[in-house]
């Protein structure tokens, strides 16, 4: 009788399903494919017998602690608990005879995550239960069991977290009480052809759904019909049949002219996000060693791991897997990538920070695997400086790729493949992948749309694809490796092949013709909250990043002049690693859990100690001599100014006396004087004895007028506070020019509604701006009259729950308005913002942003326009006309806007998850507005900014000792003033050494002479990884070397020197 005839063209969708149904295992997985894919199963005794310990608390205990302690028995259906526990499972294994000679697996699903050691401590393979794209639940035992197996013992490390770590859904807080069933604990043997034909059905059951309407797709569906056709349960013959089928439809190839994509597997472990950092240390265990095995398995297989923390971790904690994936890494196919210390936040970090992760990363990556990286790899980050492309180049690399900006909410990025041109006009050529994820599984529609959303397809006809599962680890699986292998030349979608990244980005340089350029920032228009969330890390990083500078400058001419000090290098490298750790990509934005944040404090902690005793050996090695037996007994008070610009200030010295000091502070009893014209990076002294320390400060004064408005008033500035707290006047005395309009108002705070529509932590929508409300303050009075300094108390009741308390004050010797602010804070989905309307008129604001500055728009004309409704500034937002501007400063805050003339500010946000006490509690912090003469590139903001920032650095000494004490200015920099001196260090390589970092701030060619005091004998220019490009004409004219440096606009410049010993 003939075959009856298929109509399933006139049926399709009924195909379909039917090709579905027969992969799905569901309700018919005892009739379909999944009824074969197993030829033997073993549970229980004698095959598998259990034993665990569990750790106490939260304790996570290595493997020769864990061994030693008292197993108890345990059978599958076990819970393990609570969140975040860890335990131990010994595992004795008999392989049953039946499957001798066959390729032996272990199936264990504990339903979270666990790591498989060998009974000799080596970590052998990570485990992820519980179902899911994520299920990897299989360890192969043998490969070949022999007649008579001994008993195996192997260790199971279970951790009681899922891969996205204990929260209910996927950004809620974490749930203190999960526990997790141990579900499955088989010994198994594959049916090698039957998983290869379910292998073949996924493909082609792709094609059918993603071709519809397209010869191949009708193609497919053919083949998948007949295959289950042909298929008969437990009939290894029909599935050799079918495989026959399946083949004959893979063998038909592309052409040459088909897209090219370049796969490389990758698991991108966040360093810390909804689990802690100790957590990621396993997480990193279990990934990469999975991808061990597969790289042994698969050995065209490519897979690249990014963040040289990591790798440290790795080859502290389990050196033995570091060395295999050294190995792996010298045949290329473990391949570590980024060239940063970790994926870091590209937004909040300064640019030194940013120098930090790439000199530490790739001088990581140069020691332990012998070369340093040339693609900066940051997949996942909530926004791109327009600084980066001048410090990726710098740091040695040429390429650059990420693919986040296809989250963007309001505007599509217009290009995949093009070359992003910096701040200063260097360049680096950036690929962000069109198939849209970093975690891509090996589907044929993330092929296919490599080529539908690749927006520059016809100037480069190649594209990244990222594969395996990623952001709590895992990578790749066997099915995706599999998948990949039967599409990799397949008629109807792009030819997709393993590669290295290089190999990509080396074939575009060579290929592609026309790439467009994009200048300036890669705006993120997503996640705009994570400029303000998590206001005391930011807080902390700020302080921790200028402590450093501090120190390094100190230690360096502390190293040079005072006997027997030592630079502290292994001490810097170890708190600077610390800082950069912090900065990761989902820490110092503020969307981690709660914990994560315990953690980060503590490191904070850690670093701010070490840096303020390290600043005290520094101190103590130059100036102790001079200084006082104590504050109380001081008659002077010496100042260091590690700005490279003179400078004079209104200082505060707690618990300083004498007859010289004019004023005492009144909210902390400090003692304030004047120091006056202290040298760039130099010192003076001002004597309290008497009062002629403050004969340059001309008084500054603070009454009421008749309105019952607070004014505060110097040489400068007039400055008017309503009862209400608020700034309705401020008068340039000099300029004769009232700057906040009439009837409107400064230093106005705003309570905003601040309910995203997912991203908790994450988003500040742009309806947010729609519904807030304005604040009065309360109990306006003068607490400080001068002479030195006058101040205005004001308390702002928030709501019920939340308080705040502010001082603004005016000093004798700048025009600076300071506003000093204390919250109690306790809100829900509430974002505190400031505003300041002023007289000024222009189309952009400028803000800081690392080793420069970005303008951006305050009108609303393009969505691209609109979209920027909240910002990130660093140090100051500048509102500047022709002639005259308002810079708002500020010494921890980073989301900002602009809308016409009123610029404001975000302080506080409440968000309730992943952390459900994100900024709950108190907080202090300072702004300031700094009004000048001139636009913002005629005037000295960068230079207050900094100011404001870093203090002059204070010491009581004695001053009748220290009268004739000076030690000199070890660096000047002159000429153009827009060139800033940032950072000077010891050399990473040899102490002897001094490296100096600048940049030109302002946007303009400038020249300048750097002078040192230091005994130098050679100066060159180095990238930032200090390695030599070109020597520098070393000037030398008595005690003073100098050399002579041209400055393109936005140029970062690091000059080293050899200093005589």
């Amino acid at each position: 009788m003939d075959k009856p005839m298929s109509y399933l063209q006139k049926h399709p969708s009924i195909t379909r399903d039917r090709v579905a149904k027969f992969l799905a295992d569901g309700q018919w997985k005892d009739v379909n494919i999944h009824a074969s894919l197993y030829e033997a199963r073993a549970s229980g005794s004698p095959a598998i017998e259990m034993e665990m310990w569990s750790a106490p608390g939260q304790d996570r205990p290595t493997f020769e602690h864990a061994v030693k302690q008292e197993f108890a028995p345990i059978q599958v259906g076990h819970m393990f608990g609570p969140s975040w526990s860890t335990h131990w499972v010994r595992m004795k294994v008999q392989i049953p005879a039946e499957m001798e000679g066959k390729h032996v697996r272990l199936l264990f699903d504990p339903s979270c995550e666990a790591l498989v050691w060998s009974d000799r401590g080596e970590p052998l393979q990570g485990i992820t239960g519980d179902g899911g794209d994520n299920y990897h639940v299989d360890y192969t035992v043998t490969k070949k069991a022999k007649r008579d197996e001994h008993v195996r013992v192997l260790y199971l490390e279970v951790g009681c977290n899922g891969m996205f770590g204990n929260g209910g859904g996927l950004i809620g807080p974490p749930q203190e009480d999960r526990t997790f069933r141990l579900s499955t604990a088989d010994l198994v043997v594959y049916n090698d052809n039957a998983w290869a034909l379910y292998y073949d059905m996924e493909i082609l059951a792709a094609m059918a759904k993603n071709l519809q309407d397209s010869p191949r797709g009708w193609q497919a569906l053919v083949a998948a019909n007949d295959i289950i056709n042909e298929f008969s349960v437990g009939d290894q013959k029909s599935i050799k049949s079918a495989l026959n089928i399946s083949a004959k439809f893979f063998a038909a190839q592309g052409g040459q002219g088909n897209h090219q994509v370049y796969a490389i597997g990758n698991c991108h472990i966040d360093t810390a996000w909804l689990w802690p950092y100790d957590e990621t240390k396993r997480k990193i265990a279990r990934s990469w060693s999975t991808q061990l095995d597969y790289m042994e398995r698969y050995p065209e297989y490519r897979f690249a791991a990014s963040q040289a923390q990591q790798f440290e971790w790795l080859r502290t904690l389990y050196p033995s897997l570091f060395k295999r994936i050294q190995e792996k890494a010298k045949t290329g196919q473990f391949i570590p990538i980024g060239g940063t210390w970790i994926e870091m936040d590209c937004n909040i970090p300064s640019g030194e920070s940013l120098a930090r992760q790439f000199l530490l990363g790739q001088r990581f990556y140069k020691q332990h695997f012998g070369q340093t990286c040339d693609v900066f790899w940051l997949p996942d980050t909530f926004g791109y400086s327009s600084q980066l492309p001048q410090i990726v180049r710098l740091a040695g690399a040429k390429y650059f790729f990420t693919q986040k900006l296809s989250w963007n909410n309001i505007n599509k990025f217009p290009h995949t493949t093009f070359q992003w041109a910096g701040l200063d006009g260097s360049s680096v050529l950036t690929h962000m992948a069109p198939a849209n994820t970093y975690t891509a599984q090996v589907t044929v529609s993330d092929l296919i749309n490599s080529v539908k959303q690749h927006k520059d397809v016809a100037y480069s006809n190649e594209s990244l694809y990222l594969y395996g599962n990623g952001d709590g680890g895992g990578g790749p699986l066997e099915a995706m490796i599999e998948r990949l292998d039967r599409i990799k030349d397949v008629d109807g979608l792009p030819r997709i092949k393993h590669a290295h990244p290089n190999e990509f980005y080396e074939h575009v340089e060579k290929t592609a013709r026309d790439l467009v350029t994009w200048k300036g920032e890669l705006y993120f228009e997503l996640h705009r909250g994570t400029y303000t969330s998590q206001a005391r890390t930011k807080q902390y990083n700020r302080q921790a990043e200028l402590l450093l500078r501090d120190v390094e400058m100190l230690s360096v001419v502390a190293q040079s002049v005072a006997h027997g000090f030592a630079y502290p290098a292994a001490e810097l490298d170890r708190v600077w690693k610390l800082v950069c750790l912090n900065q990761f990509h989902d820490v110092i934005p503020g969307s981690s859990i709660e914990m994560v944040y315990r953690d980060s404090d503590k490191i904070y902690e850690d670093v701010v100690n070490s840096g303020k005793a390290l600043m005290e050996s520094a101190m103590t090695s130059l100036f102790s001599h001079v200084a006082a037996e104590s504050v109380s007994k001081a008659t002077g008070v010496l100042f260091v100014n590690t700005t490279a610009w003179p400078r004079s200030d209104v200082v505060a010295v707690p618990g300083l006396q004498g007859p010289g000091v004019q004023q005492i502070r009144e909210r902390d009893n400090a003692a304030l004087v004047v120091a006056a014209t202290v040298p760039g990076c130099g010192m003076s002294v001002a004597d309290v004895t008497n009062g002629s320390a403050d004969i340059e400060a001309v008084p500054v004064t603070a009454f009421k007028d008749s309105k019952g408005n607070v004014v505060l008033e110097n040489i400068f500035v007039t400055a008017k506070i309503s009862p209400r707290g608020h700034l309705v006047s401020l008068w340039d005395r000099r300029e004769e020019r009232e700057l906040v309009p009439k009837g409107c108002a400064a230093n106005v705070f705003r309570l905003h509604d601040d309910v995203p529509l997912f991203w908790d932590a994450w988003d500040i929508e742009i309806y947010n701006q729609e519904k807030y409300t304005e604040l009065e303050g309360t109990n306006v009075r003068i607490v400080d009259e001068g002479p030195l300094l006058a101040s205005v108390f004001v308390e702002v009741a928030i709501s019920e729950n939340s308080v705040l308390r502010q001082w603004i004050s005016l000093g004798a010797t700048t025009p600076r308005l300071d506003f000093d602010c204390s919250v109690d804070w306790h809100e829900n989905r509430k974002c505190l913002k400031v505003a300041f309307a002023w007289d000024i008129y222009s189309d952009v604001a400028t803000y800081e942003t690392q080793f420069g500055i970005v303008q951006r728009p305050t009108h609303r004309n393009t969505t691209w326009d609109m979209a920027k409704f909240e910002v990130c500034g660093h140090k100051f937002a500048d509102l500047s006309e022709h002639g005259y501007g308002v810079a708002l400063l500020n010494d921890c805050k980073y989301g900002f806007s602009t809308l016409g003339n009123v610029m404001s500010m975000s302080l506080l946000r409440a968000p309730k998850a992943p952390d459900a006490n994100c900024d709950m509690g108190h907080h202090s912090f300072r702004y300031a507005i700094y009004p000048h003469k001139g636009a913002f590139g005629e005037a000295s903001v960068v230079r207050e900014a900094y100011q404001f920032n870093v203090p002059l650095v204070q010491l009581p000494v004695d001053a009748t000792s220290s009268a004739d004490f000076s030690i000199m200015p070890f660096f000047t920099l002159s000429g153009d003033s827009s060139v800033v001196l940032d950072t000077v260090k010891a050399a990473e390589d040899n102490s002897s050494q001094v490296v100096v970092r600048m940049y030109e701030a302002y946007g303009g060619h400038a020249r300048v002479k750097l002078s040192t005091k230091l005994r130098v004998t050679r100066a060159q220019l180095t990238n930032i990884l200090e390695e030599h490009v070109e020597d520098a004409k070393l000037v030398v004219l008595g005690s003073k070397r100098s050399v002579d440096l041209a400055f393109k606009p936005f140029e970062v410049k690091t000059v080293k020197f050899q200093v005589k010993a």
